[in-house]
């Protein structure tokens, strides 16, 4: 007798083709597909998606247009329970509709007495107060819940939350392999390999943050001041399009020509939309400077070295889990301190990769445990 399908409605920033957010999907998708096996079951996910045909063609799964609530409300019915994360959800600083939203999804779910489960997600900045009590009636009712650093524990407890059920697991993508291992997708080789080029390769993620952006001047100052002391390939990855791309532009035009003269290279990727294929990317540089935190994560799980620029609280909270800090933030970056930063990675790559070894194996080792439980859940259940 074949076991019936368990459907999870999984529900988060997809189908908006930021990087980050994709590669947390596909990492979600790859842990509980791998788990389920595992487990002796089998996992259908459908998944809440801006742009349900483009999720479906990437991924591979059924999807349903998040915006369209009667489909969403039939879909959560005839489903087995609903997975919230992973990423910022809930946040109020780039919208106070995010946490309505994203509340009201588990909410629903919860209504037509489904399991919940909060995968491996960032709380916060929650400014408003009047979140917190939401926020703590819907967790209440989880069956699981799990959060992607400690700082986010203990603001859920402060909203009145036992912090004893709520464990804290790295983000899902330090999990994601490269394309052609084991559960992954093969994909086409598309860009060029990096590694066979005399130039070492630094990774540069940017976005806009400062309106005077001081940040990318200073970005752009130091990149110039590193090539100047060894000329390096300078590859931009873009990880939420356009923006990310109109942001790479602004720093390849302040440095492009300086570049050029001192013996060094720039491109810039735009044809990496798929998560593992930006994987690839990272995998293929030397070193890496980001802004995006899952530029960092993408490096970090490749072993790649890298220096974060902080602009938002989990891009230091994902630092201090690598023993790394911030070369700087948006508000106080020099560019002398780039090049600095860039140079010591680049001089010292063995030690920094040697001394982070264990920390970051055992991150990658963690990031599977929300699908573990999801999927221990209805095994025991089945």
């Amino acid at each position: 007798m074949v076991a019936t399908a368990q459907k999870i409605i999984i529900s988060g920033y997809y189908g908006f083709r930021n990087s980050g957010d994709e590669a947390v999907l596909q990492s979600i998708l790859n842990a509980l597909q791998k788990q389920s096996q595992a487990a002796g079951i089998t996992i259908e996910p459908i998944v809440l998606s801006i742009d349900p045909e483009w999720t479906t063609a990437t991924y591979g799964v059924k999807s349903v247009h998040r915006m369209k609530l009667g489909e969403v409300r039939r879909a959560i019915s005839e489903s087995d329970g609903l997975i919230s994360g992973g990423g910022s959800l809930l946040q109020d600083v780039t919208s106070s509709k995010t946490i309505p939203y994203y509340l009201g999804i588990v909410k629903l779910a919860q209504w037509l007495g489904k399991p919940t489960f909060i995968y491996a997600q960032g709380i916060g900045p929650v400014n408003r107060k009047l979140f917190h009590p939401l926020i703590k009636s819907v967790f209440r009712k989880c069956v699981y819940v799990s959060v992607r650093d400690e700082k986010s524990r203990l603001l859920l407890e402060s909203m009145g939350l036992d912090g004893s059920k709520i464990e804290v697991v790295p983000d899902p993508v330090m999990g994601l392999e490269l394309p052609g291992a084991p559960g992954t997708l093969a994909l086409d080789p598309q860009s060029p390999n990096h590694s066979a080029s005399a130039l070492n390769t630094v990774g540069v993620s940017v976005r806009y943050w400062e309106e005077s952006r001081r940040e990318l001047d200073a970005i752009a100052e130091g990149l110039v001041q590193a090539c100047a002391e060894a000329p390096l390939h300078l590859r931009f990855l873009p990880f939420h399009h356009p923006l990310d791309n109109e942001a790479s532009r602004y720093v390849i035009q302040k440095l492009e020509k300086k570049i050029a003269a001192l013996g060094g290279a720039v491109s810039l990727c735009e044809d990496a939309l798929h998560p593992q294929q930006m994987l690839r990317e990272v995998a293929e540089c030397d070193a890496l400077i980001g802004m995006r935190l899952h530029s960092l994560i993408y490096a970090a799980g490749r072993r790649v070295p890298l220096m974060g620029i902080s602009y938002d609280p989990k891009i230091d909270h994902f630092l201090e889990r690598i023993r790394c800090t911030p070369v700087g933030s948006t508000q106080t970056l020099e560019g002398s301190m780039v090049a600095a930063e860039i140079l010591h990675l680049l001089e010292k790559q063995e030690a920094w990769k040697r001394e982070r070894e264990p920390l970051i194996a055992a991150l990658v080792e963690a990031a599977e445990a929300p699908a573990r439980q999801i999927t221990e859940y209805f095994r025991r259940k089945g």
